[in-house]
């Protein structure tokens, strides 16, 4: 029901939009949290973590470099999602976001090289060649893709935002606190076959516009 505010004596009764469900915002959070944790798992930007913690063995400047570039990644991802769910709606936007998870649970299925290697890494900081690395290792990677069809989907910034933010770091944080004494224990196919289903399934329910 739409709560109406009357300005004035004779003053036109001024309705106000339905506020969005809070429902929808967790979820929102929820989802993000658990597809980009799963998806991060064996990505570049997790080898990179790893490669970050063996070069220079700080863990708090890593963690909160990978925290600040991840916000502004994600932050830029989750705008332009924002701004596409927006513009777009209706059959044309549901085929689209669900080409879009169908893609990236495809992608999960290919494990990641980090190629940057370690150059110039030596004449910065910790926090600042984590800061730059993880930022660029993050442009046009699954996660923020991810990011950006989450976005548009919930049409929901901050929990979106928030929650793919702290997807990644419950990935990496480990990584750079454990390092590689966990990487080749880690079921990493598995992870990765469960996050391609994971994304696939969300493609079929938006296809079906569940949810949406």
């Amino acid at each position: 029901m739409v709560s109406c505010t009357r300005v004035g004596r004779r003053g036109s009764c001024q309705g106000s939009s339905p506020a969005r469900p809070h429902g929808i915002t967790v979820e929102a959070f929820l989802v993000s949290s658990a597809l980009v944790g799963l998806a991060e798992i064996g990505d570049k930007t997790q080898i990179l973590s790893l490669m970050l913690a063996a070069r220079f063995q700080r863990p708090v400047p890593i963690i909160l470099g990978i925290l600040f570039a991840t916000l502004a990644n994600h932050a830029a991802a989750g705008l332009a999602g924002t701004l596409f769910g927006s513009v777009l709606s209706g059959p044309w936007m549901r085929w689209i976001l669900g080409i879009s998870f169908l893609s990236v649970a495809a992608w999960a299925q290919f494990p990641d090289k980090y190629e940057g290697g370690d150059n110039g890494m030596s004449r910065a900081g910790a926090f600042l060649s984590t800061l730059c690395a993880f930022f660029l290792a993050e442009i046009g990677d699954k996660t923020q893709i991810a990011t950006i069809g989450l976005a548009a989907r919930f049409e929901a910034f901050y929990p979106v935002v928030v929650g793919t933010t702290l997807g990644m770091m419950l990935a990496n944080i480990p990584a750079v606190l454990i390092g590689d004494r966990i990487a080749d224990k880690l079921p990493v196919k598995a992870i990765r076959i469960t996050a391609a289903v994971v994304f696939a399934a969300l493609g079929v329910l938006t296809f079906a516009g569940v949810g949406g």
